[in-house]
Order: structure tokens, then sequence, then C-alpha cells
């Protein structure tokens, strides 16, 4: 996806018109450029693949415990207002003879975080995308995020924050497994 050159810009230039600015004043003259750059860094999740990026970076280990890669800052656009929204992502799998590099769980989340999106989808994808590549006992995905499209218009509500979560295998299944990964995640258990 391509979004330099002309047709977009002009595109730009065409609504800027119509929210009733001047592309011309000195401000707005390179904002078409500006955008099209933006909006190809913004969604350049659409040109990766997450499931490319895990089998780089996996290794055969014998490892059975929980490994949980929390607090993942991420951004995204939502898909309904194509407004930011933006939290954090805790990622958890339980090994079954293959780890990963603990950066590639964050450039999963990124991936997906880098197109245009709902986070009900985007928690889902990232499960999936780790189990699919992997093939772990289990999977465990949590988000939390505040979204600019309820901020900032509509029902503008400064401090409300989304959580959705998309457990797999043994965090499905055992309720135990499930337990140690929420109590992880919200008990804000820290070593440092």
């Amino acid at each position: 996806m391509d979004l330099s050159g002309a047709t977009f810009e002009n595109l730009v230039e065409e609504l800027l018109r119509r929210i009733g600015e001047d592309p011309d004043r000195e401000g707005l003259r390179k904002t078409p450029a500006r955008v099209a750059k933006s909006l190809q860094w913004l969604t350049r999740g659409y040109r990766m693949d997450p499931v490319e990026l895990v089998r780089k970076a996996m290794f055969t280990e014998k490892h059975e415990s929980m490994v949980l890669v929390r607090d993942i800052d991420f951004y995204s656009m939502c898909e309904h207002h194509m407004l930011p929204f933006f939290g954090k992502a805790h990622v958890a799998y339980i090994p079954n003879g293959r780890i990963v590099g603990l950066s590639k769980v964050a450039r999963v989340v990124e991936v997906y975080a880098r197109r245009l999106q709902v986070q009900e989808r985007l928690t889902d994808q990232i499960a999936e995308a780790v189990q699919c590549t992997l093939e772990p006992a289990g999977v465990g995905v949590v988000i939390e995020a505040y979204h600019l499209c309820m901020m900032m218009r509509g029902v503008e509500k400064q401090h409300s924050r989304t959580v959705t979560s998309s457990v797999l295998g043994v965090f499905r299944d055992d309720a135990r497994t499930r337990d140690e990964f929420l109590r992880l995640v919200h008990g804000g258990v820290s070593l440092l």
C-alpha cells in the first residue's frame, strides 16, 4: 500500500477544503504530504508478517512455566473513526518445547496494532499468532486501552478504559493457570 503521491495528497487537500480550511495557507501547504507519510507509518502493520517474525526467533527449550511480557505499550487507530487508541498489552504463554525471543512478543503486538483495528480483534489476533506459530500449551492476552473516539467525541468520557482478553489452551481450560495469569497482569507483581 503506497499512500504517497499526488492522488492521495489531492484527497487530503480536498478533505481540508471540505472542513473549511485553505490548503494553500502557509501552515497547511505541506500537510497533504505529511498526512500521507504519517498514515504509512501508522498502518505499517499491513506490510509486516507476524508469523514470520516469530518463526525467525524460535528456540528449542525445555521450559514449562509461564512466560509473561507485561506492559507492552502500543498505539493503534480505531477502524470506525480513524482516531487513536492506545494502552498496554500483556501477553503470556506456556511453552511446549519452544520459546521465542521476548522482543518478538512485543513485535507481534506492534504488527497488529499498526492496522485499523477494534480492540477485541487486536486481542484475538495477538493470541492466535502466538498460538499458531509457537504451538504452546496455552496463550493469554489482556489489553487495556484508552480510546480517543470515546474521549474526544461522542460520550466524551475522559477516564474510561477498555479491557479485553483472549485465552487459549490451558489458559482457557485450567482455572488455576488463568488465575495466575490474571493475578500477574492485574496484581502488578513486580520484581524490580
